[in-house]
């Protein structure tokens, strides 16, 4: 008896928290969800069918567009960091754009359905379903389980309304570019409400104060009310077939590496190889043109023509300057310098030039001190010629 009291405890315990928080079917998720394709829609974070009220210092962080209707209010002191559309034609396609990503999320298959509140769950990838209101109060927490490519779809059939301070948490690599909220009526955010996802409202959209979404606040027939808020549209990457993928460049920045330069172009090709290996010493200077060529030593150029230059020039030379001078140039017979200059290789004009040394004699030099005093009846040396 005591266990089948416990026991009946237990079942009443779980049927009346199920009850109270979420009915989820138990076969739940098995993440056949796609990425909703937003086109034109993308590049927006506020987009409203009929008009965009602001009041406070919000903050919106991608384009802003409102069509058909015309009205744009409280920019400033809002501040847009995008491009502002109203009713041109960027903002009616990008409503046209809106309408087809709306119906696709609400046509997609449900993998599981649920109701009441989602606070306190963890919810896998999938598209989960309720055909009326839904709320958030505390956490809710999408767990990518390491794929990036991991989409959420939520189908409500009427209303979304958060608690204040109410949050979405996205962990292990979930993106805020795959998560979509598509609401059959109006999306109401309560204060202070961190909120991730596209919402994708049939009528209206409105943010109480200090509520924030990284993500989009899309609403096709009504408005889009801020109060002090932050709607940061997320950078997602190329969307093809439902599955979101970056970009990825695998080794384009490699360097460039030069290996052997210096040592084997320089050294190894042009000093060793051209100068000493082939110019220098192989070549020209011990094998070719200095030594072994013979253009200096065994080729007889340098040797020969050395000899025989000098021999015959100087032969030459001499004796034809000798006769020449002698014979012809009489009149000045003792200067016997330029034709004794013989030799350069034998340097002797200089030693024979007698006139220095003896400083004429008819010029006397002063007698030194100690030199015997000269006797007063010394007679004049003779000039001798």
């Amino acid at each position: 008896m005591p266990g089948r009291r416990a026991l009946a405890t237990s079942i009443a315990s779980v049927v009346m928290i199920a009850g109270a928080a979420v009915v989820i079917t138990p076969t739940q998720a098995a993440a056949i969800a796609t990425a909703v394709p937003l086109g034109t829609a993308g590049s927006f974070a506020v987009l409203a069918g009929q008009s965009v009220t602001n009041t406070g210092a919000s903050t919106v962080t991608g384009d802003l567009g409102v069509s058909p209707g015309t009205a744009i209010s409280g920019f400033p002191p809002g501040l847009v960091n995008g491009t502002i559309h109203s009713a041109d034609a960027v903002a009616l396609q990008a409503q046209t754009d809106l309408t087809t990503a709306y119906n696709n999320a609400a046509g997609q298959a449900p993998d599981a359905s649920i109701a009441g509140d989602l606070g306190g769950l963890t919810l896998a990838p999938g598209v989960y379903n309720t055909p009326s209101s839904i709320g958030l109060t505390g956490t809710l927490t999408l767990d990518a389980a390491g794929d990036p490519n991991a989409v959420w779809v939520f189908q409500i059939g009427t209303t979304l309304t958060t608690a204040s301070a109410s949050r979405v948490l996205l962990v292990n690599g979930a993106s805020p570019c795959n998560v979509f909220w598509q609401i059959g009526s109006s999306a109401t955010l309560g204060t202070n409400t961190t909120f991730v996802g596209t919402i994708m409202a049939l009528t209206s959209t409105g943010l109480n104060t200090g509520a924030s979404i990284t993500g989009r606040a899309l609403a096709r027939n009504g408005s889009v009310t801020l109060d002090t808020n932050a709607i940061t549209r997320p950078s997602c990457g190329t969307t093809t077939g439902g599955t979101t993928t970056g970009s990825t460049t695998t080794g384009t920045t490699t360097g460039t590496t030069t290996t052997g330069t210096t040592t084997g172009g320089l050294i190894g090709g042009i000093t060793t190889g051209g100068l000493i290996g082939g110019n220098s010493i192989a070549g020209n200077t011990i094998g070719g043109n200095t030594i072994g060529g013979g253009n200096t030593v065994g080729g007889g150029n340098t040797a020969g023509n050395t000899a025989g230059n000098t021999a015959g020039n100087t032969a030459g030379n001499t004796a034809g300057n000798t006769a020449g001078n002698t014979g012809g140039g009489q009149g000045k017979p003792q200067h016997h310098g330029k034709p004794q200059h013989h030799g350069k290789p034998q340097h002797e004009a200089k030693p024979q030039h007698h006139g220095k040394p003896q400083h004429k004699p008819g010029k006397s030099h002063k007698p030194k001190k100690d030199c015997p005093p000269k006797k007063k009846d010394h007679k004049k040396p003779v000039k001798q010629y």
